[in-house]
């Protein structure tokens, strides 16, 4: 197949994956089209970067070990020899019809993000007079993440899944994920009828920054150690190996720059450097979970009537964080279930979620309100 015809091909598939939830949109009353739009690529998102860790707990991300298409096709259908033969000569190996599925699957899915980003980038355009240059800037800069995270998902499997890449191309789907909501969630209003809108910011946006950051460490060092396959490298909790504080190779765990399963020097990669991955993201759990429950303690001590949203989402930041608790212990004591997995992967992102939204309340002048509870 032609690569000019594999891309249309592929297209195509996008076009119809995109026009299901647009036919949707259409459908539904309410909010106005952009704004369902913008909240539809979010939960597109959120459901691209569930999926695309069970595309990586399962083993799938070579299914198809070329790209975009699958042994130069748009679908394994039509690799279904290729797929065979690799299967045939290696049972257990990356390649196998299932696996190929998984793996085309999360391809046409982030095709159909992209194409709602584009789609989303005209009806800006469409719109330029009554909301101004504000949401088309936003939608292109929206454009230009997709496209950079796209080529991250190729050098994922050019590079046979080279740790620092997968690393980076959960860490970027985060960061869209999070600019979404953040561009969803504006007052993208018609200017002939916007009104002035005062909001209440009582929460400080220096304990939302700090949260913030301890996720976004946090959440960098899970993707490391699920991309090295250094979950049971401590298969004991809440020790490792035993010991309260195990033995350490942080130059080794830490080398950034190496292929999948190996060292800097190109030698199978030491237990002991796969201990630290997995010690470093369980040490580290304590201060992330300390920082975003100090801000959803906060946010929820600080919601009233007028702020029930503010509430509800606090509460959610609350619930995913013991959710995070129990799937990160669940994953080591019941030897990597694939549900828990999916489920502290999917917490995660719903974490980036509430955080983003809370910038609504946040305020640099707020100052930090924790009220301690007196124990009876």
């Amino acid at each position: 197949m032609s690569s000019l015809l594999l891309l249309a091909e592929l297209a195509a598939i996008a076009i119809i994956f995109a026009g299901l939830p647009l036919v949707y949109l259409w459908t539904r009353p309410g909010y106005n089209f952009f704004r369902k739009l913008n909240w539809v690529l979010v939960f597109m998102t959120f459901d691209l970067i569930v999926f695309g860790a069970f595309t990586r707990l399962t083993d799938s991300g070579l299914g198809c070990p070329d790209w975009p298409g699958c042994y130069g096709t748009s679908n394994p259908w039509h690799a279904i020899g290729e797929i065979q033969l690799a299967e045939a000569n290696m049972p257990t190996g990356p390649v196998t019809v299932i696996k190929a599925w998984i793996e085309m699957i999360h391809r046409y899915l982030a095709m159909t993000v992209g194409a709602l980003i584009l789609i989303q980038v005209v009806v800006a355009w469409s719109k330029l007079r009554s909301l101004g240059m504000k949401p088309l800037l936003g939608s292109l800069g929206l454009l230009v993440l997709v496209c950079i995270q796209g080529a991250f998902g190729a050098w994922t499997v050019t590079l046979k899944l080279q740790p620092i890449i997968v690393t980076i191309h959960l860490m970027l789907a985060l960061v869209l994920l999070a600019c979404l909501v953040t561009y969803a969630q504006q007052e993208w209003g018609e200017k002939s009828s916007s009104v002035l809108r005062l909001q209440p910011k009582p929460l400080s946006a220096k304990l939302l920054l700090l949260a913030a950051v301890a996720l976004f460490i946090q959440v960098f060092l899970g993707a490391w150690v699920s991309t090295n396959y250094a979950v049971l490298a401590c298969p004991d909790f809440p020790t490792c190996m035993g010991a309260l504080w195990p033995e350490t190779d942080w130059q080794e765990g830490f080398t950034l720059w190496r292929a999948l399963g190996l060292n800097a020097q190109g030698e199978s990669i030491a237990p002991v450097a796969l201990q630290t991955i997995h010690w470093a993201h369980r040490v580290f759990a304590v201060i992330a979970i300390a920082a975003l429950g100090l801000l959803g303690i906060s946010a929820l001590q600080l919601s009233n009537s007028s702020m029930l949203k503010m509430c509800r989402i606090a509460k959610l930041l609350l619930g995913l964080l013991l959710l995070q608790a129990i799937t990160g212990i669940s994953n080591v004591v019941f030897q990597w279930p694939l549900l828990a997995a999916l489920l502290h992967t999917a917490g995660s992102a719903a974490l980036v979620f509430c955080l983003v939204r809370l910038t609504e309340w946040a305020s640099w002048n707020a100052p930090i309100h924790i009220k301690m509870v007196k124990s009876l």
